[in-house]
């Protein structure tokens, strides 16, 4: 069972490693993640928002094996653009949906379990979530098996898991050869440094964090869901002297997600789902130590 489902990267992971699943129980509430997850999955039985599950509809499910899910992180992490609507932690809006998470693990029991959520939390509420899953997290950056940096948490009670071993890859290694204009800016910037990991500033009328442009040869930063302008992440490419941001495709490579899994819908809602989901090959590294 996969709460808070998105795309159904707990799926994908599975069935990299050739993991056969009987029956998958999805509880997602976004329609555009729904169609893709039924594209890509179309077994996947859904349960719709797990804040109406009842009690007795989940002992209804019968055994689960295996119970995942990242709760909504918006009012945990610390790094948020606007901090005036996420500082409220565990009882935030979203992130106490964590407590949905706990209350289906209670009754379902079942014999492995997973949660995601940000490295960027407060130490206060890691502990919390720590001390009510009576396990320690591991924490795990996305950056040894893909060209992004994103560190977070995972809370398992699978047993010996450790750190996957570096890929080494770049953003240069996962970008398209060839992209539609449609991806480049027409934007003066600040000087380039190639030295660094942030090359350079596109002039834009935003938040700072917004105008970063990214070297090449570096990690990528953190994907996030692009909702508003200009959110998608940038790259500078040094043979073309030119910036454009990275395409639906590059961030299903950035996840390491099969190519085109996520086509089907408009290009923003794809850029979303992405940003919200897995790094799939740090799941599939995670649920490999299951015996």
């Amino acid at each position: 069972m996969s709460l808070f489902d998105g795309m159904s990267c707990g799926q994908i992971a599975l069935n990299k490693l050739g993991i056969q699943v009987e029956k998958y129980y999805a509880s997602e509430i976004n329609v555009h993640s729904i169609k893709i997850t039924n594209k890509n999955f179309p077994k996947t039985i859904q349960l719709g928002n797990v804040e109406h599950l009842r009690e007795v509809e989940l002992r209804e499910l019968g055994k689960i094996d295996l119970l995942v899910g990242g709760s909504p992180c918006q009012n945990l992490s610390i790094i948020n653009i606007d901090r005036s609507e996420h500082s409220q932690g565990l009882d935030g809006e979203k992130s106490k949906l964590f407590y949905e998470y706990v209350r289906a693990l209670q009754i379902v029991k079942p014999k492995y379990f997973i949660l995601e959520n940000v490295e960027s939390m407060s130490n206060e509420d890691r502990d919390v979530i720590s001390k009510v899953l009576d396990v320690e997290p591991i924490m795990i950056d996305s950056a040894l098996v893909s060209a992004q940096d994103r560190k977070r948490y995972y809370w398992t009670n699978i047993e010996g898991v450790e750190q996957p071993k570096d890929k080494r890859l770049v953003l240069r290694d996962i970008m398209e050869e060839k992209v539609d204009s449609k991806y480049y800016y027409e934007r003066t910037y600040d000087p380039l440094d190639l030295s660094k990991k942030i090359v350079t500033r596109l002039h834009l009328n935003t938040h700072d964090l917004l105008k970063r442009v990214y070297n090449e040869n570096n990690k990528c930063a953190t994907l996030t869901a692009c909702r508003g302008g200009y959110k998608q992440k940038k790259v500078y490419i040094e043979n073309e002297n030119k910036i454009r941001r990275l395409t639906p495709l590059e961030y299903e490579r950035l996840q390491t997600v099969p190519e085109g899994y996520t086509e089907g819908v408009a290009e923003g809602h794809r850029y979303n789902m992405l940003g919200d989901g897995w790094t799939v090959d740090v799941i599939a590294h995670i649920l490999s130590f299951m015996k």
